[in-house]
């Protein structure tokens, strides 16, 4: 048996009582769990799968290609980002994103770290900081552009160029993405309520370009309505 540490990324039930959790694990990365049992009607421990939860289990050794087994679990910290519509629904959109999209990471420290300071972000009621996560995530994946003088980024390329190279990728949008790959706190930024959804949808063209098997969140259409 050994311990283990990660966010839960989404959950399936599994039969009557059973599920299958998706998680992002500081020491192994993605992972799936075979969990037994949370669903059964005096069971209150089911209150505790909230997408983006940081959990602490206890995983029973599996032997051959088979699945591991949860044996017990506790949440780590608990928040009030539930409570907030517009919290909840970033959290929603972020695990969604992270668990169609992370599928094949393997342990990776920066990613870790970088979904503990999201959360704290979140917490903190910063309801943009799904847009400078994404970035940051394209930092640790080292895809993210790079910085020169043009004033457009071409998507395709990741690189700003003097003419626009995408609809999207207005001088107005293109700036808002130097701006942050440039800033020592990037979660400090504002974006003006106007570029959020043209943003985003420019965050999502860019990953689709250098993020091989890329797949768009089903809580997209979700997350535009909450912020428009």
């Amino acid at each position: 048996m050994n311990s283990q540490s990660g966010f839960l990324l989404s959950y399936i039930k599994y039969g009557e009582n059973d599920a299958v959790l998706h998680c992002f694990t500081e020491e192994d990365g993605f992972q799936s769990y075979f969990l037994k049992g949370i669903y059964a009607k005096k069971n209150k421990k089911k209150a505790l799968l909230l997408p983006l939860s940081k959990l602490n289990f206890s995983v029973n050794p599996v032997k051959g290609n088979g699945i591991q087994t949860i044996s017990k679990f506790e949440m780590i910290k608990s928040n009030d980002i539930y409570t907030d519509i517009r919290c909840n629904t970033v959290v929603f959109f972020i695990s969604d994103f992270l668990n169609q999209n992370l599928r094949h990471e393997n342990k990776n420290h920066h990613i870790f770290f970088c979904l503990e300071e999201f959360t704290d972000e979140l917490e903190s009621r910063n309801y943009q900081s799904h847009l400078i996560f994404l970035i940051k995530i394209l930092k640790i994946q080292g895809v993210a552009p790079l910085l020169n003088e043009g004033k457009f980024l071409d998507p395709e390329t990741g690189t700003f160029t003097h003419e626009i190279m995408h609809q999207l990728f207005t001088e107005e949008v293109s700036a808002i993405w130097k701006r942050i790959l440039s800033a020592e706190n990037p979660y400090g930024i504002k974006i003006h309520s106007n570029f959020r959804k043209d943003f985003l949808d420019s965050l999502l063209v860019y990953y689709h370009y250098h993020i091989t098997d890329f797949k768009i969140p089903a809580s997209l259409e979700v997350i535009q309505q909450i912020f428009e």
